[in-house]
């Protein structure tokens, strides 16, 4: 396809993408083919000869289309959500269509002073003190990885990165059991090991870090001859909403010297609403923090915020700066590959800007404001309902909930609910008890797709 084509076929895209959207309430939420099923329609080998424009789009339609699981479904409450609101997905046309490597200020000046400026409205809106900078990751993993590498780097004196970590301390890292799989991964990828990530026991119905378990543990660290470097606090863990003590946490990662990152992704969303800003309490003291508005507030994945109470760690542990990435001539300027692990970046203030302007920061609080209000409305609708069982209370709007007769009925119910496809859930654990986890966060959910939830639940309930 030439340049001339586009305006055409990129006209018949945007009718595709709003024929998609109006319709699929009429989908199964979770794709209903077999393992195996769409490679099998696919040609083992690639073609030599160009091929139509025609025949290219409608096997997208065929044989794509069926085996997608839908994420922008409105009734899509597993997982946490990855919403793409219609004005995000416009503003990734013009970014793709542009195509800039935005690595560096000069190599495109708009994109850097954006990001400085998105990424302030964000830390306003959320209710960060100014002191807070940042930059725009593509996922809450990456940015959680920088700040690893950051506690690594500042314990160790900047020598990891000069001298590997053979021969230095065990550098140690304190979260619960509670934070997302991302953290071991960064562990991993840090080259600190899975067995210095020490876990640290939880309490209560906010499952939030033990503090006097969390001071003993760096004690004894500290007495064994390892590194205490940093400690990672969650709010509204991905399993059941875990969310620590930040003020707790933080204080006594202030008083030990540890370099401290709280990891908001999903929840920090909702720190838009005043209201909801009882467990950001503390917050003003981390070092890094992360959420992602690729989840609740409907930026186009992906794009995570991260925020950085002093910025010249970070950029001391990842800046390198040979001679050909060198602006002349420029003072002041941010190079925000400097700011993150990849050297390339996408344009993903874009889209952030576009959502903020078209929605407003009211348009934003009242969906999650609805969200919340449904899904607590939901859990009191179910407790009700015979058989069922609320195993946790909602935290914003997620919730958990199984069989009164055991495991083994709620992972059936859980099957027959995906099978069936009018809604979408997922499960986890909570004190070893399989559990089915609830959450609304779809940014085209109404309150008619939490009736049809409760509809769909009990019914197939009764079934089981």
């Amino acid at each position: 396809m030439e340049w001339k084509d586009f305006a055409t076929q990129g006209a018949r895209a945007a009718q595709w993408a709003a024929d998609y959207h109006a319709g699929l309430r009429d989908r199964p939420v979770r794709a209903q083919t077999r393992p195996g099923e769409i490679a099998g329609k696919i040609p083992d080998q690639p073609p030599d000869a160009a091929e139509d424009i025609e025949a290219i789009l409608g096997d997208l339609d065929e044989i794509i289309l069926p085996g997608m699981t839908h994420w922008q479904h409105p009734r899509f409450f597993a997982y946490f959500p990855a919403n793409a609101a219609p004005v995000s997905v416009l503003a990734e046309y013009y970014v793709s269509t542009m195509a800039a490597q935005c690595m560096l200020w000069q190599t495109s000046p708009a994109a850097t002073e954006l990001e400085t400026r998105v990424i302030d409205w964000m830390r306003q809106a959320v209710g960060l003190p100014d002191q807070f900078s940042g930059s725009i990751q593509d996922s809450a993993s990456t940015a959680t990885l920088c700040a690893v590498l950051t506690m690594r780097e500042k314990a160790l004196g900047w020598a990891g990165n000069r001298e590997g970590l053979a021969g230095q301390k065990q550098v140690r890292i304190y979260a619960s059991d509670q934070v997302h799989s991302s953290i071991d991964r960064a562990i991993w990828v840090a080259g600190i090991g899975e067995a210095n990530l020490v876990r640290i026991p939880v309490t209560g119905a906010a499952r939030a870090m033990d503090i006097d378990a969390l001071r003993a543990a760096i004690a004894a660290d500290r007495a064994a001859g390892h590194l205490p470097a940093g400690v990672i606090a969650c709010v509204g863990g991905t399993s059941v909403g875990a969310t620590d003590d930040l003020r707790a946490v933080l204080t006594l990662a202030r008083d030990e010297g540890l370099y401290s990152h709280v990891d908001a992704a999903w929840a920090g969303a909702a720190m838009i609403c005043p209201e909801f800003r009882d467990v950001w309490e503390g917050v003003e003291m981390a070092d890094s923090v992360v959420l992602n508005p690729h989840k609740w507030l409907g930026a186009q994945f992906d794009c995570s915020t991260h925020f950085l109470a002093d910025p010249a760690d970070l950029v001391r542990t990842l800046a390198i700066q040979p001679e050909y990435l060198k602006t002349a001539g420029a003072d002041g300027i941010i190079n925000y590959s400097e700011w993150t692990v990849p050297l390339g970046r996408r344009f993903r203030a874009l889209k952030l800007w576009f959502l903020i302007r078209a929605h407003g920061l009211d348009g934003l609080r009242e969906m999650i404001r609805n969200h919340v209000h449904w899904s607590e409305s939901l859990a009191r609708r179910l407790a009700d309902a015979p058989g069922i069982e609320i195993v946790t209370q909602p935290m914003l709007s997620l919730f958990s909930f199984r069989m009164a007769e055991g495991d083994e009925k709620t992972e059936a119910l859980l099957h027959k609910i995906n099978n069936d496809g009018r809604i979408y859930l997922t499960q986890t654990r909570v004190d070893g008890a399989y559990v089915i986890r609830f959450q609304a966060g779809a940014f085209t959910t109404t309150e008619a797709d939490i009736d049809t939830a409760f509809e769909v639940i009990t019914e197939l309930a009764r079934e089981v």
